[in-house]
């Protein structure tokens, strides 16, 4: 059972109280490129991101988040560092968020400044808390490490802060790019408070690697019912990172919709390219309209494999020396040759939008 925490609003979309765990990813290109930024705000929309986030390295940079911000179908949050004023900017040119780290944007009263701003536009911001965030005196107490007890007790002292300013529309999040230390921050964090969480590894790496270790930490607090909204951070075009998130959801049962292919490893049982005709059937599948309610789709090396055990799939094939077997919730219900599987799949796909 998910964890109940406050809910906020960002530009429309809400995190905590029970909603809906939405998926959030980071532009990669500078936003005064308004052009390129708003090109990839469409690309991660499509992907079926719910938040984007962007960088405000500097006054360009907000004047550009103001052009971006009237076109774009996501709310943009503005990541903020080092200086108090472009906070300030950000919120004038209509940023749904703010996004802070702990002492990095000066003392208690630039902060104070930061909340009176966010306060009176009625945005929320996000306390991001990671290793590189801890102040020295949190991490000289616990002996130099930035253990799990120094990145939470950081992130509750900045929401102590913004409390005192009268501030609480507040999402925490206390990443590592140590999975077991993210892991045990954010479940030590989620005792601690009601505030919502956003979940995600830091530095997590490349496609393969950062995905893996996403999966674990994301999936094992999900798991526990912590976490109100995630990013997966991977080295590569964030629309891996949109993707990557919708499937951890999917994969526990916390995301309705799209389609989902289901197919066996294959072995010395199999007289067909399962691998590929798997592949194919996931791209032709990724080209088509979404239906709101999931889709199982099986692709199966085999009658061992076949409509038995994926009996829960809505459709599927199972392969034969040159011919499959195709069928639907475990039922057979016809027979085509190999060269008309993926056709026969996508019929079937179409037909279940």
């Amino acid at each position: 059972m998910r964890k109940l925490t406050r809910k906020i609003n960002v530009g429309g979309v809400e995190i905590g109280g029970g909603a809906q765990i939405p998926v959030q990813s980071m532009l990669t290109v500078p936003l005064e490129n308004t052009s390129a930024a708003a090109e990839q705000i469409s690309a991660l929309a499509r992907a079926g991101c719910d938040i984007v986030r962007a960088a405000v390295p500097s006054e360009a940079a907000a004047e550009g988040l103001e052009v971006v911000r009237k076109t774009s179908p996501l709310p943009i949050v503005a990541d903020i560092h080092f200086d108090w004023r472009l906070a300030i900017a950000a919120v004038r040119a209509g940023a749904d968020k703010i996004r802070v780290n702990p002492g990095n944007i000066g003392g208690r009263e630039n902060v104070q400044k930061v909340a009176q701003s966010c306060l009176a536009a009625g945005i929320p911001i996000r306390v991001g808390v990671n290793s590189g965030s801890v102040p020295k005196d949190i991490l000289e107490e616990f002996g130099g490490q930035n253990s799990p007890q120094a990145l939470v007790k950081t992130a509750l002292r900045e929401l102590e802060t913004l409390a005192d300013c009268g501030f609480f529309d507040v999402c925490l999040s206390v990443k590592s790019s140590s999975v077991p230390v993210m892991i045990e921050s954010y479940r030590l964090l989620s005792s601690q408070t009601k505030s919502p969480l956003q979940l995600g590894v830091t530095e997590a790496g490349g496609r393969e690697n950062g995905v893996i270790a996403s999966s674990v930490g994301i999936g094992a607090l999900l798991a526990d019912g912590i976490g109100d909204t995630i990013r997966v951070s991977l080295t590569a075009d964030p629309v891996y990172e949109v993707k990557a998130g919708i499937s951890i959801l999917r994969a526990l049962g916390l995301r309705e919709g799209g389609f989902h292919v289901i197919s066996c490893p294959t072995c010395g049982r199999t007289v067909c390219d399962v691998i590929g005709l798997a592949e194919t059937v996931e791209q032709k599948l990724s080209e088509l309209p979404q239906p709101k309610k999931t889709v199982e789709v099986a692709v199966m090396g085999c009658a061992v494999n076949g409509p038995g055990e994926a009996k829960r799939a809505d459709f599927g094939a199972a392969c034969g020396d040159g011919m499959a077997v195709l069928f639907r919730s475990g039922e057979i219900v016809g027979r085509c040759r190999e060269d008309e599987i993926v056709q026969k799949l996508i019929d079937f796909a179409q037909e279940a939008e």
